[in-house]
């Protein structure tokens, strides 16, 4: 096939929170060989092919990422979303194999009727399964059941070479020791294209979630709540949202939530008769026509106190998923309330435990900066895996949106530093401003990692704008 036989357009491509918008020469196929024949034209030497061809290529799912890890400037990007689908479900082993293209949002609705779940979702169902493995991502249950990678039992691997390697945990024919398989779950998409996953899915008698709620009313009552109380023992979903905008002595407050999925025997009457209904749409979707300066300290603080008393102490009450887990799936495209052109710069950085007075003045710091967030988690993460980029140890966990505003970056330039020298780092998926320096620093095992990755595409067939900005060919 030609580059002119190619079914290549331009495309502006962004991430969620609009940082860097770009136009790039995507592919969009759900034919495996025509993907293989794009990669295998970037990766000839050929001298006289487009310049497009010259820059890589990188694959791109439905572009949650809050950065430009699935954006290639004058490059080549294959969207992968047209490779989407559910090949297989082995009902006695709960195996599932799908297309790396296939959404979380359509996987559930294919089989919790069934009676099966995926066992590790993160604050949407809008991500396909190759970009959930790419950023390992995390949900409101890692302090039970780890990261999306660490139920990843095979993949399908299309690498620089040309070759499709099928990849396990513990080791296979094509990669003896796990290493490519362990540099390709948080790997960013960096060591080739995953074309096919199957996954080891959990039984739901379900679609709902049994659960719990608690509000505190400062810093150290919330700290108090994780480190003293332990309230997500016993149960494997808990996280919280917590207040960086009031001042003391509100500030750090909190709405949490805990729960479990439910049994049939705990459902009402009434949602006994389908309880493995599940079949959620948005309520809403937000168009593109906010007008700046909305993201004010006034209008978010109105937005937090909503939110903060929205919360209660209950025990024992039935949510449905959206209503436990996604409640921004239930507002499409809400990134647009930030206002038309309106970006943000998400912040999710983890520190370990033991640091309590340092991570409490970082966020009375953050109070007092004039960068202000509503949209703030915190919670307590378990113990990570072998993947070298991933990022989930045990620690405190913490995602805010700042929107960009003068002096943003070097506040936040600071508290990369104070993360760092508590041994912390920043999330892939959500990072889209730290330095190459900073990110080594943060990642003890990146050489190990840049490594794997040069050895199996020593020619950087797979790039993207983040590992350019990163320092990771």
């Amino acid at each position: 096939m030609t580059t002119q036989e190619l079914p290549i357009e331009t495309r502006e491509l962004v991430g969620w929170s609009r940082t860097t918008p770009i136009t790039g020469h995507v592919i969009s196929t759900p034919d495996v060989d025509i993907i293989a024949k794009a990669v295998a034209r970037v990766a000839d030497a050929e001298s006289d092919k487009p310049d497009y061809l010259k820059r890589g290529v990188i694959a791109r799912g439905l572009g949650r990422s809050y950065n430009e890890s699935a954006q290639n400037s004058g490059g080549l990007t294959v969207d992968m979303t047209q490779l989407a689908k559910l090949h297989s479900l082995d009902e006695e082993t709960a195996i599932v194999d799908v297309d790396a293209g296939l959404s979380l949002d359509h996987l559930m609705k294919a089989v919790v009727p069934r009676g099966f779940w995926v066992p590790v979702m993160p604050g949407t169902r809008q991500v396909t399964v190759g970009g959930a493995i790419a950023h390992d991502i995390h949900g409101k249950n890692h302090h039970a059941t780890g990261t999306f990678g660490d139920h990843v039992l095979e993949m399908q691997l299309l690498v620089a070479d040309g070759r499709v390697l099928t990849i396990t945990p513990d080791g296979s024919s094509d990669d003896p020791d796990g290493s490519l398989f362990w540099a390709t779950i948080a790997g960013i998409g960096l060591t080739g294209i995953i074309l096919r996953v199957k996954m080891q899915l959990k039984r739901t008698e379900t679609a709902y979630f049994l659960a719990d709620t608690f509000t505190t009313g400062n810093l150290d009552e919330t700290i108090d709540l994780h480190l003293e109380q332990r309230y997500e023992d016993g149960f494997e979903y808990a996280s919280g949202w917590f207040d960086t905008i009031s001042g003391a002595p509100k500030l750090g407050r909190g709405a949490f939530s805990r729960g479990n999925l439910a049994t049939l025997d705990d459902l009402p009457a009434k949602l006994k008769k389908a309880p493995l209904k599940f079949d959620p749409k948005p309520l809403i979707s937000l168009p593109n026509v906010f007008p700046r300066g909305l993201d004010n300290k006034f209008d978010f603080s109105l937005v937090g106190e909503f939110y903060y008393r929205m919360g209660s102490n209950k025990r024992g009450i039935i949510e449905s998923l959206p209503q436990f887990y996604h409640p921004l799936d239930l507002i499409g495209n809400w990134n647009n309330a930030y206002g038309r052109g309106g970006a943000f710069a998400q912040y999710q950085f983890i520190v370990p435990t033991g640091n309590e007075t340092e991570f409490k003045q970082i966020i009375t710091d953050i109070q007092a900066s004039g960068h202000i967030s509503f949209l703030n988690v915190i919670k307590l993460f378990g113990d990570g895996n072998r993947a070298p980029l991933s990022f989930p140890f045990k620690g405190w966990n913490v995602c805010l949106d700042f929107p960009i505003r003068p002096g943003l970056a070097e506040f936040l330039n600071d508290l990369d530093r104070r993360v760092m020298a508590m041994g912390g780092r920043l999330y892939t998926a959500k990072d889209s401003r730290t330095s190459a320096e900073h990110f080594h620093q943060m990642y003890p095992q990146i050489d190990e990692w840049i490594a794997k990755r040069r050895e199996i595409d020593p020619n950087n067939v797979f790039v993207s704008d983040m590992a350019r900005r990163l320092e990771l060919l």
